[in-house]
């Protein structure tokens, strides 16, 4: 008797847990069924077509366009040094003065000789004036005659050859002011006055630098160079070189002129599979100096309609394949694998699996299931933040 008392008040008493726990399992199952019914909020693009240019960042080498060494054509004391160092000189500017006083006495000498060549020529040719007439009157014999015609012959050339020995006296004294031959930038004076300028010394006496426009020289590769041709060739480009180079400085700030391909080698480096490039740089602040390594962003794929999402908007499945999110017409998430080109400015090119007009989840993918209503939101991530 007392054992079935018992059954009965266990029984009694666990009665309201289990219709507490009933209770609570039916109160889970409606949470979590509300919980799969409710939009996931995530930030989402509209991808639109752009104009795209993906460069290369590669270093190189600034040259001057221009370089005179200053030389002396004669050899001879420096009296004067005529410039200051680092300063602009035009061309034919007198830069070093050596003595002239050698080279003075030297055309004077020579001026001598051509006044004594210029007689003896008026001389010879008084002599063939009087042997020709004499000749035709037959008093003279023919060989007296072919004699003065050579006298004179002789005496003409002789005052061809002082003249010209003038000539080159003057032009001797001409080169003793050394002048600039360009226009540019002059350097460190490598002489002081007192000492000897020669025309066979092996190192000059200034350096002279045009580096209003300057040269960059950088090497890309061969494979980008033809891609580049490809993409343009696409987008009605039908020379790539026309295309503007981003140059930036030494401390990595851009320069505030865009540079133009000059030059290609037309062979390639059978080690590294480069082409050397020349650009042509616009330097009138005197901005970039020869030796300076810096960076230009040359062209390498050209874009009329690019299609672009930003990097954080990318997902990869288990492959690694790359997937977008995508918002379909029911406002629900669709995963679409996608095939990605060039990384721009924190964006990819799109290059299959996206249409124009499509709206991509960038932040919340995490919180989305295959099917599962959205709530979007325009992303705060514009393209302005990432060029």
């Amino acid at each position: 008797m007392r054992r079935r008392f018992r059954f009965w008040s266990v029984g009694i008493l666990c009665l309201p847990l289990a219709l507490l726990s009933a209770c609570s399992d039916r109160s889970d199952a409606g949470a979590n069924a509300q919980a799969d019914t409710e939009p996931a909020r995530v930030s989402v693009i509209t991808v639109h077509p752009e104009a795209v240019t993906v460069y290369d960042e590669l270093p190189g080498r600034v040259s001057a366009l221009r370089t005179a060494e200053i030389r002396s054509q004669v050899n001879g004391i420096i009296q004067q040094k005529l410039f200051v160092e680092g300063a602009f000189v035009q061309a034919g500017t007198p830069l070093f003065q050596i003595d002239t006083a050698p080279f003075s006495a030297d055309a004077d000498a020579a001026a001598a000789v051509l006044a004594r060549t210029e007689a003896e020529a008026l001389n010879a040719n008084l002599k063939f004036e009087r042997a020709r007439v004499l000749s035709a009157q037959k008093v003279t014999s023919d060989e007296a005659f072919n004699n003065a015609t050579a006298a004179l012959a002789q005496a003409k050339a002789s005052v061809a050859e002082a003249k010209a020995n003038l000539a080159r006296r003057k032009l001797e004294l001409s080169y003793a002011t050394i002048r600039s031959p360009i226009s540019g930038i002059i350097g460190q004076s490598f002489m002081s006055e007192g000492g000897l300028a020669s025309s066979s010394a092996t190192s000059p006496l200034a350096v002279v630098q045009q580096i209003d426009e300057v040269y960059l020289d950088v090497r890309q590769s061969a494979m980008t160079l033809e891609r580049l041709r490809e993409t343009a060739s696409g987008v009605g480009i039908s020379d790539p070189d026309v295309l503007p180079v981003i140059i930036r400085t030494i401390t990595g700030k851009p320069h505030g002129h865009p540079g133009k391909v000059v030059f290609s080698d037309i062979s390639v480096d059978a080690a590294t599979g480069s082409l050397g490039i020349r650009i042509l740089v616009p330097n009138p602040e005197g901005q970039l100096l020869p030796g300076m390594f810096i960076r230009a962003q040359v062209p390498r794929e050209v874009y009329s309609a690019a299609l672009l999402v930003p990097q954080e908007a990318v997902t990869r499945d288990l492959a690694g394949q790359p997937q977008l999110i995508l918002v379909g017409a029911d406002k629900s998430g669709v995963k679409r694998t996608v095939v990605l080109g060039s990384l721009v400015n924190g964006r990819y090119i799109v290059e299959s699996g996206l249409s124009a007009g499509e709206t991509v989840v960038v932040l919340g993918q995490d919180r989305v299931q295959e099917g599962q209503p959205l709530e979007p939101s325009p992303s705060q991530s514009t393209p302005e933040e990432h060029s």
